[in-house]
């Protein structure tokens, strides 16, 4: 095109201004422009400490007693799963019941050892939300699994999506409009066997 059509100017031109503006990340290389490998993987991103720092996110999730999700937030992997404790239960929205007014804040919340700091227990107290959250360095036999092991089901659920079991979106709000929409996908398939066993 640029012998024939006398474009190639222009086009050059075109991409430069796409490369100087930052947004896309494109760095001239010997074939050409393409995306730069130092700025990998966008917002709420971070060093993920199982997988050799590499970028990556966590999906911190609340869920009822059946394990339907009922709250998710998305964070950086290297964000400790206590720091968003609070901002997770405060993400819950009011929960419409058969008869009375929706229920604005869980009865109580399971939560295993990630979540043990006395700062948030009091913080939830202080809201009227009673806690079950293991402590740090005790023994496995508080009995928690037995009420928790529907959040690990659920965490398992979402990673059957491909598109939350590895981020590919460099924007956060595109990967948590997927989470989210796995969300919906997990209400609505427990409904219908919720239906069906009627």
């Amino acid at each position: 095109m640029a012998t024939s059509w006398r474009i190639g100017s222009l086009a050059r031109n075109t991409f430069g201004e796409a490369a100087s503006s930052g947004q896309n990340r494109l760095v001239a290389r010997d074939r050409g422009l393409v995306l730069d490998s130092r700025g990998r993987g966008g917002r709420k991103t971070g060093p993920n400490p199982t997988d050799r720092a590499r970028p990556g996110s966590k999906h911190h999730l609340a869920t009822d007693a059946n394990g339907t999700p009922i709250a998710a937030v998305l964070t950086g992997a290297n964000r400790n799963d206590v720091t968003q404790l609070v901002p997770l239960i405060e993400a819950i929205v009011p929960i419409v019941g058969r008869r009375g007014r929706p229920l604005s804040r869980p009865g109580r919340v399971y939560a295993d050892h990630g979540s043990d700091h006395d700062k948030y227990r009091r913080v939830l107290h202080a809201r009227s939300v009673p806690t079950s959250i293991a402590r740090r360095g005790h023994p496995h036999d508080s009995g928690l699994g037995k009420v928790r092991w529907v959040v690990e089901r659920t965490h398992a659920w979402l990673h059957h999506f491909r598109r939350l079991r590895i981020r590919f979106e460099r924007r956060a709000d595109i990967h948590e409009a997927f989470l989210k929409l796995a969300c919906c996908l997990i209400c609505w398939n427990t409904l219908q066997r919720g239906l069906q066993s009627l």
